[in-house]
């Protein structure tokens, strides 16, 4: 009688559990920020304490559970609305490679070593520091990696006609979607690229602490909007610029400029 309850507590936990990680939202494993981490963690730990003390019933793991998933389902929510509670969650990423060179202070502050980074860079197809203009670790811990032109340059030259004529194509649509402005020298020199590209607007709000480290204002970002034929940031659901200065906007009736 004991071996079929434990049988039918276990069935039962286990779609319990599969049903909570269904309504928690798609998300690899590999890209679960430290609060969605912790969340799994203590649903799992719950539910195998519901089913090994058969003395518990099964209410016992099932409504802490269902509380897990109601504040993870909440937060989520809310980060969606504020990007200042989405760093707070997540953390902000870092940049391990700077133009070339290796900031050993973040490295430092992140506990990443040497080994991690050569690792990455190899996966990355990476033989060279140097071949590198920016090297982010993002808050899931993977490693993004921006190689200088003259990397991709010379990859390029390595291409027969057929390969080469399909990164020209695929070039041209690129910057059909990220169309220079009238700008130059948009990015201060001294400015850290923590993410790339920079948002300038999300869902309708200015990013503000972004125009400031551009040394622009919300003047300049409206002027360079105006000319892609929006008026207001409202309309803009997302705004992003990029290292080289390219924009890039994303209208909220999804028609990108």
């Amino acid at each position: 009688m004991e071996f079929w309850s434990l049988l039918i507590r276990t069935v039962i936990i286990y779609f319990v559990v599969f049903l909570i990680m269904r309504f928690m939202g798609k998300r690899e494993i590999g890209k679960l920020s430290v609060f969605d981490l912790v969340i799994s963690v203590m649903i799992a730990e719950i539910a195998v304490i519901v089913i090994e003390d058969m003395d518990r019933s099964l209410w016992s793991g099932i409504l802490p559970m269902a509380v897990l998933l109601i504040i993870q389902v909440g937060s989520a929510f809310m980060t969606m609305k504020s990007r200042k509670l989405r760093l707070l969650f997540d953390g902000k990423p870092s940049v391990i490679i700077d133009k070339g060179k290796l900031n050993s202070d973040v490295m430092r502050k992140q506990r990443y070593n040497l080994d991690d980074l050569m690792l990455q860079l190899r996966e990355n197809k990476i033989s060279a520091v140097s071949d590198v203009e920016f090297a982010i670790l993002e808050t899931s811990g993977k490693l993004s990696i921006i190689p200088k032109e003259s990397f991709n340059a010379s990859e390029n030259n390595g291409m027969d006609g057929h390969g080469a004529e399909g990164r020209e194509s695929e070039g041209a649509d690129s910057e059909h979607k990220l169309k220079p402005f009238n700008q130059t020298k948009i990015i201060p020199s001294k400015y850290r690229f923590e993410i790339l590209p920079i948002p300038l607007i999300m869902d309708g709000k200015v990013q503000d602490e972004s125009l400031e480290k551009l040394e622009k204002t919300r003047f300049w970002l409206k002027n360079i909007l105006q000319e892609k034929g929006v008026t207001d940031f409202k309309d803009v659901f997302f705004c992003t610029i990029d290292h080289k200065g390219k924009l890039f906007v994303d209208t909220h009736d999804k028609k990108q400029r």
